[in-house]
């Protein structure tokens, strides 16, 4: 799994909802010259509310500093979960720290990166009822535990009781859809081709307008990578379906690596 560029966002580091481990598996099968980690990378908001570091998260921040050593340029945007990374603009090795940054593809596209809480209302003028939201998503998160342990033991895939629930509120569905014509308002202001982005947990690739509009998802319910491969082309990998169809291709008799 090869690239020229990775974009990863919302890992919620600190939080019980992350997939460390699925995500831990997916840095160490991909290579790639630039990673994007775009924002909510650690959860601040949850290790507040307890202190939850487990082995696989600090692995995680291993793996990405060693790709960084090894000749990986590692651009790092803040999000509205650890926004005390914006106290510490500037360029550590190879590891640079930026609110925003503006990326050019192989076919010469120019794309503004930036995590997208800018655009929340909520986020940015009314902090405690996001964390309540906040509070009411990890709730659900931990109830997809137990459903999923149960689909898997009826071989059935993964499934996101959360993704569902927003897919079903009126609300939660309008304010995705303002949401990214927010964003792709200020890429046109930018003058850009399109704009990279996450937060809202909701990984996709479409054109709005005349703009291309990509949101890398997350790594507690969707488990998703925005990727640009080597004929130029921009794709949003699902790491568990993607996993999956690895395992599913294996030939029998060839040994599973763990």
């Amino acid at each position: 799994m090869q690239y020229i560029t990775v974009w990863l966002s919302d890992l919620h580091l600190g939080a019980r909802g992350c997939d460390a481990v699925g995500l831990l598996d997916f840095l160490r099968r991909m290579e790639c010259q630039t990673l994007y980690l775009v924002g909510d990378i650690v959860d601040l908001w949850s290790l507040r509310r307890e202190h939850y570091w487990p082995q696989a998260h600090n692995d995680v921040i291993q793996k990405i500093l060693r790709k960084a050593r090894k000749g990986t340029r590692v651009i790092y945007i803040p999000g509205n979960h650890d926004d005390f990374g914006c106290s510490f603009l500037g360029v550590y090795g190879n590891v640079w720290i930026k609110s925003r940054d503006v990326y050019v593809t192989a076919r010469g596209e120019r794309l503004l990166v930036m995590h997208g809480h800018e655009f929340d209302a909520v986020t940015q003028h009314a902090k405690w009822l996001a964390m309540l939201g906040d509070i009411g998503y990890q709730t659900l998160l931990r109830l997809n535990r137990p459903l999923n342990t149960l689909r898997r033991a009826c071989g059935r895939q993964h499934w996101s009781l959360s993704a569902y629930v927003k897919s079903r509120v009126k609300n939660a569905v309008n304010y995705i859809s303002q949401f990214e014509d927010a964003v792709v308002r200020y890429a046109e202001l930018y003058d850009t081709d399109g704009i990279i982005c996450g937060h809202i947990h909701a990984p996709v690739i479409k054109r709005i307008r005349e703009v291309a509009y990509y949101n890398c998802g997350d790594w507690m319910e969707n488990c998703t990578a925005l990727v640009e491969n080597y004929a130029g082309n921009l794709e949003v990998i699902r790491w568990r379906q993607h996993e999956h169809d690895l395992v599913a291709s294996r030939p029998t008799h060839e040994p599973v690596l763990v």
